[in-house]
């Protein structure tokens, strides 16, 4: 296993991330439990989670999964670099009482604590905000992580989803505050068929120190070999993939795509992941695996050495947006 530090602090995390989002959902716990202790096993140390996941009526159901593993022992914790996020509604019919959601302090402070009891720790290793939140200040938000850093619940602050201006935002708060680091890292959607966070998104992170954390590296599965699969009676595509393939342009695209990797010889979604092992200022893609399999599938990406003829192709086929501002200026 490859390890890197996370953005501009000194933790060490590993080049994959275990996300954990089908915990639950579609991987029961007894399994979920597997994929932990295999992905431990070959050194991946950096584990994501939120408080929303499980989903619906199970919500958090995803963090007591995670906290159950922990609870198994073996320095299991003590291993793992933890991060889990803070935002989402989490009653179970879907309206929130007020101050139930969000980004206010008293959100944050509540939040915290239901998912540290939910986790079985004690501390929060990167507490992320899984979305903006255009009614609160950052001054209050930051207040409520210091309070939160002060009292061992959290170590780190990182953002997901959220727009540059948002990263320069909250980064200059936290400056001008002083006493805290600020966000350390930005979970982002990020894979070769959606690029646009290479115009804003990822060049903020890099000006401020964040490391990026892709989510959806294959993009729902698009990347993974869709049509070859769909042609020899596997899985078919569905959700984001599905709808992709729908559009007639985009699904020649996505062919080409596999047919270029077909005369490399390598499999589309390593291939996905090992793209993304090459791009400036990533940390590690956010890999989700529903069985044994798909771990080691991407655990393969990590030795796949990418050639300049291949990485040229893949820009072909999947052309970036350009630098900013001149992508959508000139």
């Amino acid at each position: 296993m490859r390890y890197t530090q996370l953005g501009r602090t000194g933790l060490k995390v590993s080049r994959l991330v275990l996300g954990t989002m089908n915990f639950g959902p579609q991987t029961d716990e007894a399994d979920s439990h597997a994929i932990m202790d295999a992905a431990l096993d070959a050194g991946i140390n950096f584990f994501d989670t939120a408080n929303v996941y499980g989903w619906g009526e199970n919500k958090g159901r995803t963090e007591e999964i995670i906290g159950s593993w922990f609870a198994q022992g073996g320095g299991r914790r003590d291993k793992v670099v933890l991060a889990t996020k803070v935002y989402g509604n989490m009653g179970p019919d879907g309206d929130a009482w007020p101050n139930h959601d969000k980004l206010s302090a008293v959100n944050i402070r509540r939040a915290v604590d239901a998912s540290l009891k939910r986790l079985g720790t004690d501390r929060i290793d990167l507490y992320q905000f899984h979305h903006i939140d255009r009614a609160t200040p950052f001054d209050e938000i930051w207040q409520a992580i210091d309070v939160l850093i002060q009292q061992g619940k959290i170590l780190y602050a990182g953002s997901s989803n959220f727009p540059g201006y948002k990263i320069a935002q909250a980064n200059e708060t936290a400056a001008r505050r002083g006493g805290t680091i600020g966000l350390v890292s930005e979970q982002c959607l990020y894979n070769l068929a959606e690029r646009r966070a290479e115009m804003e998104v990822i060049p903020a992170a890099r000006d401020y120190g964040l490391g990026v954390i892709p989510w959806s590296p294959l993009h729902g599965g698009l990347l993974g070999g869709v049509i070859k699969k769909e042609a020899e009676g596997g899985r078919r595509a569905s959700g984001r993939a599905a709808d992709t393939l729908a559009d007639p342009v985009a699904r020649k695209q996505i062919q080409a795509y596999e047919d270029l990797l077909e005369k490399h010889g390598v499999e589309p979604g390593e291939t996905a992941l090992a793209w993304l092992l090459t791009r400036p200022g990533v940390t590690g893609p956010i890999v989700g695996p529903r069985t044994r399999e798909q771990l080691d599938s991407a655990l393969r990406a990590l030795e796949l050495e990418l050639s300049e003829e291949l990485l040229a192709s893949l820009d072909e086929i999947f052309p970036g947006p350009g630098p900013s501002p001149e992508a959508f200026a000139w």
